[in-house]
Formats: C-alpha cells, structure tokens, sequence
C-alpha cells in the first residue's frame, strides 16, 4: 500500500515540477517521502530522494539537495545500482558545478564517468562528456576542454541527439570565444545555429544567435551583431526569457556604438 501510494505521489510531483510548480511538485514528494519511511521499498525511497535533490537543486537549496543525493548515494551502494550510482553523481557534480566548485564537481564527474564507460551508456555518457568540458573551460583547460566537447558531439551523433549535437556546438564556440579565437567560434556558432534552425528549436536558435552576435562584436561587424541581438531580443519577448532587459539594454548599446562610429566615419 505504501508502496503504491509513493508512487502515485511521486507521478504528481513530477507532473507540477514538469510545469515549474516547485512549491507544489516538493509538497507531493514529501508526502511520498512519508511513505517510504514507512515501507520496506528501498528502490521507492531512492527514487523519491532523488526527486527532492532534484527540486531543491533547482530551487537553490543546495545543502538539502546534497543531503537527499547523498542518502539516495548510499541505499543505490547497498543495493549495487550502477546506473543509478551514475545518475546520482552526475547530480551531485551538477550541484557543485552551478557553484563554481570546478574541482568537487570534476572529481563527481570522473567518478561517474567510469561507471557509466562500464555500463556502456552513450546517452548518459555524451552528456557528462559536455559537462566535464565545462570543468576543463572554466579551469582554463583549453585543450581539455575541446577535446571533452568533441567526445560528446561523437556521442551525441551517435545516438542521434541532434539538439545535442547543437549543443555541443554552441559549447565548443564559448571554448574557443574563452581565448579570443572569434572566428573558429563563430564558424562554431553557426553550424549550432544552421542545426537548431533545422529542428525549428527556437531556443536553440536563440543561444546560437546570442553566442554568435558576441563573436561579431567582438570582430567589430557591428551591424551583423544588432541583427542577430535584434532576433535574440525577440526570441526573448516570445518566450518571456529572464535575460529580456539585459539583451535590450546591450541592443541598444551596440545601435548607439554603432550611430556613432558611423557619424566618424562619414564625411561631414
């Protein structure tokens, strides 16, 4: 009975949390929580443990978020749970990684990996290979870094994940952009962008945007830059994304570099 009950709780929860409802999708995994206490069903109370880090990990509760992955962590050692094992220390990486603690979530991230190598789980496995190239970038690991991202587009290709190959991509520009390479990230930039167009993923085709129009600035092809802030500013406006005035304040900046560069240049 308990058993069954946390499931139907956790099935809620996922449904709110789904739908960004974090308040209500925690409440229905608590309850779920108070189930498994209560039964004998590790595998059920793994799996609620997971879906609390899950929410507090993204509602910011780092410590409680650490604590359910950690408790999950241990019954999936008991129960010998590799892949389980697996997804869980990505989580914490994850967890460590969102606060910059590059070495604590490197050290997750190899630990899984290894699992994951055993397990021969190329989905889990193109994923984490992006996240360690992250770790390299922000260690200042250039070389690393690529050749993480270049190992997950592989993956990634392989099990057909495209928006993951654009991904991949766009995370491969923001390496190259990190040494000033502009044009090898913008070359990048593009073929993420040309493959989001392909799958009319427009968020995709927004961060593609957004990466690319960095690099023409930078490069002083300032036109080309408003152009492609100006549909990123769009996008933004469409999907009511959180980065709407700090775009718009940018576009701005750029058409007033750009009005008075042009003023300087044109004979009076």
């Amino acid at each position: 009975m308990y058993a069954s009950s946390s499931g139907r709780l956790n099935e809620v929860g996922n449904a709110y949390f789904g739908r960004g409802l974090y308040a209500e999708a925690f409440s229905y995994y608590q309850k779920a929580l108070e189930c498994d206490r209560q039964s004998a069903d590790t595998r059920g109370l793994m799996a609620t443990l997971g879906n609390l880090g899950n929410i507090c990990a993204v509602s910011g509760q780092r410590e409680r978020a650490d604590a359910y992955y950690r408790e999950a962590l241990e019954l999936q050692k008991r129960l010998g749970d590799e892949a389980a094992i697996g997804a869980t220390l990505v989580n914490l990486g994850n967890l460590h990684a969102d606060a910059r603690e590059w070495n604590r979530a490197r050290a997750h991230y190899l630990e899984a990996r290894d699992i994951l190598d055993r397990l021969h789980d190329d989905t889990a496995l193109a994923v984490l290979h992006s996240d360690l190239g992250l770790v390299a970038r922000e260690t200042g690991a250039f070389q690393e870094a690529l050749q993480e991202y270049a190992r997950s587009l592989q993956l990634m290709r392989r099990t057909g994940n495209e928006g993951g190959v654009a991904d991949a991509y766009r995370m491969m520009a923001r390496t190259y952009g990190s040494r000033q390479m502009w044009e090898e990230g913008a070359s990048c930039a593009q073929t993420s962008l040309e493959i989001a167009r392909r799958l009319r993923d427009d968020l995709r085709v927004a961060g593609a945007m957004y990466v690319l129009a960095g690099f023409r600035e930078e490069q002083g092809r300032l036109e080309d830059a408003i152009q492609l802030f100006g549909r990123v500013v769009e996008y933004d406006r469409q999907y009511q994304l959180p980065k709407l005035t700090e775009n718009m304040d940018r576009l701005a900046a750029l058409r007033a570099r750009h009005a008075r560069e042009k003023g300087e240049t044109d004979p009076a």
